[in-house]
């Protein structure tokens, strides 16, 4: 009898329209491996889905931000026995908060670049900070409500934009350089992509518009850097538990320090997405990554 999978997509956050891109390209990538795949898609209520859910083999998450990403979707699933693709609970909720993930990070010894929580309704002095400085919201992706801050007459506007997003928001140390990112599927390290955006940000618009940005995988780096990076980003993902495949951020910035930014449980699985870019580079197939991601959700 084939598998049944359902794949979840949509939710309420920010991030539903890339949520439905990844949802339907996954849903495509199950038929075409002979699961027995449904579809379904939310807004706000999901408990009026839990039945179909239930009655599956495994959900295969495609769910970005918000619920989906920050544990709550996860714990409700481990609590009455769903099985499903991605991160668990802890792990979900502690990638997603770009604070808790930095604290960590930076207590074992991985460089993160230098930064300050702000809640909301707490005073901000912008002559604390060095410019240029990030501004971004603590849980959000796809760099939505992010900005770079150059001069102090940009920052209160920045403050004000990152907390349309969220309750917290970081400001962080600016690290001129480039911007590389490396993928993980299980404990395998894909190649590393360079990322070289039409903007001055690799922003939502170059995330997901096609040409916006060019991709170099893999990255043009020496051996010695290249494996460096790696082991960092694979000790980040196994300090923060995560499962199954993840996306993990960096900047590399002068005498080729690498930075770590954040780790992504569940990244995009678009046609314009990282990990399938990786993927591909290291002659695994769309289907074929997909179908590793279901396979490893089933051997739990």
């Amino acid at each position: 009898m084939s598998t049944k999978i359902a794949v979840l997509m949509g939710g309420p956050s920010s991030e539903r329209e890339v949520s439905l891109s990844s949802g339907k390209a996954m849903f495509a990538a199950c038929t075409a491996l002979g699961y027995d795949a449904i579809s379904v898609e939310f807004e706000n209520d999901i408990l009026s889905h839990l039945d179909t859910l239930k009655s599956v083999d495994i959900v295969l998450i495609a769910l970005h931000g918000g619920i989906g990403e920050n544990g709550r979707i996860q714990g409700m699933f481990e609590s009455i026995g769903i099985r499903y693709t991605g991160s668990n609970a802890l792990s979900s909720a502690m990638s997603m908060d770009k604070h808790i993930s930095k604290l960590l990070a930076e207590d074992v010894g991985i460089k993160t670049p230098k930064w300050k929580r702000i809640r909301k309704g707490q005073l901000v002095d912008k002559n604390d900070f060095e410019y240029p400085c990030v501004v971004k919201p603590n849980s959000q992706g796809s760099t939505i409500g992010l900005t770079i801050v150059q001069y102090e007459n940009s920052f209160d506007a920045a403050v004000i934009d990152a907390f349309k997003y969220d309750n917290e928001i970081l400001i962080e140390k600016f690290i001129s350089g480039r911007e590389i990112t490396v993928s993980i599927v299980g404990n395998e390290i894909l190649p590393i992509i360079e990322i070289i955006p039409k903007h001055n940000l690799y922003d939502y618009e170059c995330k997901y518009t096609e040409g916006m940005t060019e991709y170099i995988c893999p990255a043009v780096l020496d051996e010695g850097l290249t494996k460096k990076i790696q082991e960092t980003a694979l000790k980040v993902y196994k300090l923060l538990k995560c499962r199954h495949y993840g996306r993990v951020d960096f900047r590399l910035g002068h005498n080729n320090l690498h930075w770590f930014l954040e780790l992504n449980t569940l990244p995009g699985m678009t046609d314009t997405s990282l990990v399938p870019k990786a993927a591909k580079t290291s002659g695994i197939s769309f289907e074929d990554l997909i179908d590793s991601i279901i396979q490893q959700a089933l051997a739990k």
